[in-house]
């Protein structure tokens, strides 16, 4: 895959999967904003990625904000290619025990935020464009304590398709990939905070027919691929990368004891 003269915005592409996805891109020719609130850790991507990076300080909740992106894009590169809508955040939201007010920041950041910033987008892609959504296989597990995330994911699936439908007669592609369990900070923060990545991991892999979790790399392979030509007959379609747990969950360690 090449991506030469492609420009690209990755929300939260300042770590996790949204910064693998930036690495692959750059290392394949492409320009690449990322997005993210923390300045300090936008700064440490950039340096890492080098001078194809433009790192955006930005709040995706706040619309201004993200016409402020667009505009900061359109200043620079002039055009976009690619978006992958990859910013996201957990948080536990069990019956009895939720406020309002962390139920719908769950959904403001993980399903309006999302379809802001395709809508902002649109205006500066063309013919060829493509647009990567990032999704969930919580949108099915039935996680207990998991209602709000797993709703957004669920309105992220749902969501894709209706912008495929809207968006093919302009030419843009809009496809989306399905993580499972992935080797990212999010364990580890919010109401997960002291917890390990490690232990996290051990935990769930008996779960997991590969008895892993996903590398970032592993999930933003997918992610590039349905950004780049090589899958340019692709549109409402899912990449679905979680070692086989939605797909064969019998296989599993815990069910092969």
């Amino acid at each position: 895959m090449s991506f030469a003269n492609k420009t690209a915005l990755i929300t939260g592409g300042n770590g996790g999967i949204g910064f693998a996805a930036a690495r692959l891109l750059i290392a394949q020719g492409a320009r690449v904003a990322i997005t993210g609130r923390d300045q300090k850790k936008l700064d440490e991507a950039a340096a890492e990625l080098g001078p194809s990076a433009l790192p955006i300080r930005a709040d995706i909740n706040d619309p201004a904000a993200i016409d402020a992106v667009m505009k900061t894009i359109a200043d620079t590169f002039g055009k976009l290619d690619i978006v992958f809508a990859n910013a996201g955040v957990s948080g536990a939201t069990p019956v009895g025990e939720t406020t309002a007010e962390k139920f719908e920041a769950i959904m403001r950041t993980n399903v309006t935020s999302v379809f802001l910033t395709v809508q902002a987008a649109v205006p500066l892609m063309g013919e060829g464009g493509a647009i990567v959504l990032n999704g969930s296989v919580m949108r099915q597990l039935g996680a207990p304590g998991s209602s709000a995330y797993s709703a957004s994911k669920a309105a992220i699936s749902g969501m894709a398709r209706v912008l495929a439908s809207e968006l093919v007669t302009r030419g843009i592609r809009v496809n989306t990939v399905i993580p499972g369990g992935t080797r990212t900070s999010i364990w580890t923060r919010g109401d997960r905070e002291g917890a390990t990545l490690d232990a996290t991991e051990a935990a769930l892999s008996p779960m997991i027919p590969m008895n892993r979790f996903a590398l970032a790399d592993e999930v933003a392979q997918a992610a590039v691929f349905l950004a780049s030509d090589a899958a340019s007959g692709m549109t409402a379609a899912e990449i679905v990368v979680d070692g086989g747990n939605t797909g064969a969950p019998m296989g599993a360690p815990a069910f092969r004891r």
